[in-house]
């Protein structure tokens, strides 16, 4: 029995439907009505289920207007459910807003947990996993994806990324390009689905298996990247993400003896020429 006036936050299958919870399963069965980002999608999981229930659309256009409608919902006393394509929901997903304008009302919001895609990949990766970073989608545009990944570059921890199947070949180029060829990483394509590929090794040599496959630049992606040293390495990609923007403005040399200077990595680390 669920506890009327309750928001559930429930994660769907990113893959093999046997991965929904019989939590999930009856929170889905019993709820007043389900907000989904595509009605069209989430039907098609209920029909496998045998289930048939009220379905409201709500995704980025229209959730700041649905919010307030649902909360009021909720206040009267209806159960609702809030579920995403797949996974778990809010995560690089639609569903904030209701869940903050839920709980600014005193309204009770209740996880029921499940898939997530980058979860699942960061378990199966081999890169350290007690502290790390989720950035979501990089932008489209290689510009905007290289000066972001430039903030990144000093970064400790595991960096963990979703992708396209029409970007992944230009984004693992540019990783290799702000974060070094040299550096480790994981490509997690299709988890749980027929063609799940779980690929390691360095940015260089998974760009090359990339562009050397069609299989592999077909699907979803969560592309995770080890984190840099705590000493040396830190101040070497500090020193290479400074010498990025100081080239753009002054000579290469000039560039990195400034950047060197901030940074404390050795100026050869950043620029070869005299």
């Amino acid at each position: 029995m669920l506890t009327p006036g309750t928001l559930h936050v429930v994660a769907t299958p990113i893959g093999n439907l046997g991965d929904l919870s019989p939590r999930a399963l009856d929170t889905l069965r019993n709820v007043a009505a389900i907000c989904a980002e595509d009605t069209r999608h989430t039907r098609q999981l209920l029909s496998h289920f045998g289930l048939e229930r009220p379905l409201l659309a709500l995704h980025q256009h229209n959730e700041d207007a649905q919010a307030a409608q649902l909360v009021a919902r909720l206040a009267a006393g209806e159960s609702l459910a809030l579920v995403s394509d797949a996974g778990t929901p809010l995560v690089s997903d639609p569903g904030y807003r209701l869940v903050s304008a839920a709980r600014a009302a005193g309204i009770r919001v209740s996880p029921v947990p499940g898939a997530c895609a980058a979860i699942a990949a960061l378990s199966v990766a081999g890169l350290p996993s007690d502290r790390f970073v989720f950035e979501g989608f990089l932008p489209a545009k290689s510009s905007a994806r290289r000066e972001r990944l430039s903030r990144l570059a000093s970064e400790t921890r595991t960096l963990m990324f979703y992708e396209s199947a029409h970007r992944i070949e230009e984004t693992l180029e540019d990783m290799a390009s702000v974060f070094g060829p040299a550096r480790r990483a994981v490509i997690a394509r299709e988890l749980t689905k027929l063609f799940e590929t779980v690929l390691d090794g360095s940015l260089a040599e998974l760009k090359a298996r990339v562009t050397a496959d069609a299989d592999q630049r077909r699907g979803e992606f969560v592309v995770i990247v080890e984190g840099v040293g705590e000493d040396a390495d830190a101040r070497i990609a500090e020193g290479q993400r400074l010498y990025a923007k100081l080239s753009e403005h002054l000579k290469p040399s000039q560039a990195a003896k400034l950047a060197a200077e901030l940074s404390g990595a050795p100026r050869k680390a950043l620029y070869g020429g005299e």
